[in-house]
């Protein structure tokens, strides 16, 4: 919004020039949504424990002590990083970006699904929520169309190609099965993230990790000098997600304060599912898609980890882990929680690093 208008003055206020660059409007989203969720989220957090009551339902199956530990902890924390998302997103990006509104909606649709999902737990009092089936094909849907947008945005042959990292101007037309591998990464990212939210702070941190990684890489990707430099493939318009990335780094950071152990609030189905959403769907847009694996390298360990741990119970009656997702694993060797949050997120980092040095590496 501020993109459209400001600018117009500037012939009467230089320094408005500045609302024309997409790292100064990056910036102003990111200190926009901390203070936002920083000034909201006592209010929110209140108002989901008046409506709650009891708080979020805890796992039977789970790590013996979260059920009492963690009892009485709202859920659905994830409306307030939606709501600080979107305000910044429509106030600091260029609303008449397409893929601005493709990955704004299709990270509220996604956050609408898991705000159902938690209601469900919260008023039958069961952690298991909304059925597996009616979930994914929810998530099949809305992915499918933001692919659609996606590729109709880009235009052919870039919006139905997948970049080869480690590969220069390397784009490997897929056709109409570009859009099932979209599905793929976004459905799969946003229940990845999923998985990983199981302790006080544990998915946030790897979440502002990445959607800074991704905002950096979006940014690149959209500039032609720097796109032409490192020999990526250049997606016009995809620069202004940078913008949207910065509005979910500021809105984690504030989320951050109030899940922090011992957490305040739990983000729930509602913010893990928009906030993986968003990070599959920009990285299809910036033609990263298989990037995200490495940076997002921690949430495809804990996607694994259960994955494992199913196929082995199933054919051999043995478990691999003492418990999945694999951080309860280290729980249950006895692990402090916040030893595992803060190793989790050093490993995030360093995972960070590597996919953000394929980015040179040609």
């Amino acid at each position: 919004m501020l993109y459209q208008i400001l600018p117009t003055l500037s012939d009467d206020f230089g320094a408005l020039r500045l609302f024309q660059f997409i790292t100064f409007r990056t910036g102003g989203a990111i200190l926009t949504a901390l203070v936002l969720s920083l000034l909201l989220g006592n209010r929110v957090i209140a108002w989901l424990r008046s409506v709650q009551g009891a708080g979020q339902p805890i796992r039977t199956d789970g790590p013996e002590h979260h059920i009492i530990s963690k009892a009485g902890t709202p859920t659905m924390g994830g409306v307030l990083i939606l709501l600080a998302v979107t305000i910044s997103t429509l106030l600091w990006a260029d609303l008449s970006n397409g893929y601005v509104w493709t990955v704004l909606l299709v990270t509220l649709g996604f956050g609408a699904l898991g705000f159902a999902d938690d209601y469900v737990k919260v008023t039958r009092r069961n952690s298991k929520g909304l059925s597996g089936r009616t979930r994914i094909l929810c998530e099949i849907v809305m992915a499918l169309l933001a692919a659609v947008a996606i590729a109709s945005i880009a235009g052919d042959p870039l919006g139905s190609s997948l970049a080869v990292p480690f590969f220069k101007d390397v784009l490997v037309n897929l056709g109409w099965i570009f859009l099932a591998f979209a599905v793929f990464v976004i459905v799969g990212a946003s229940n990845a993230v999923n998985l990983t939210d199981g302790l006080d702070g544990l998915a946030i941190g790897p979440i502002i990790i990445s959607s800074m990684s991704f905002g950096i890489i979006a940014y690149l990707a959209g500039n032609a000098i720097y796109a032409e430099y490192l020999q990526l493939p250049l997606v016009p318009g995809a620069g202004e997600l940078a913008v949207l990335c910065g509005s979910l780094v500021g809105a984690g950071l504030g989320f951050l304060w109030f899940n922090a152990p011992p957490a305040m609030v739990f983000m729930g189905d509602t913010g893990s599912l928009s906030a993986g959403a968003a990070l599959g769907a920009t990285a299809v847009v910036a033609k990263h898609e298989l990037v995200l694996v490495i940076i997002g390298g921690l949430f495809v360990l804990e996607t694994v980890s259960v994955i494992v741990q199913v196929v082995s119970f199933k054919l051999t009656g043995k478990r691999v882990f003492r418990m999945a997702p694999i951080h309860h694993h280290f729980e249950k060797k006895g692990w402090a929680e916040p030893t595992i949050v803060i190793r989790f997120w050093i490993i995030a980092i360093v995972l960070a690093l590597v996919g953000l040095a394929t980015l040179k590496l040609r």
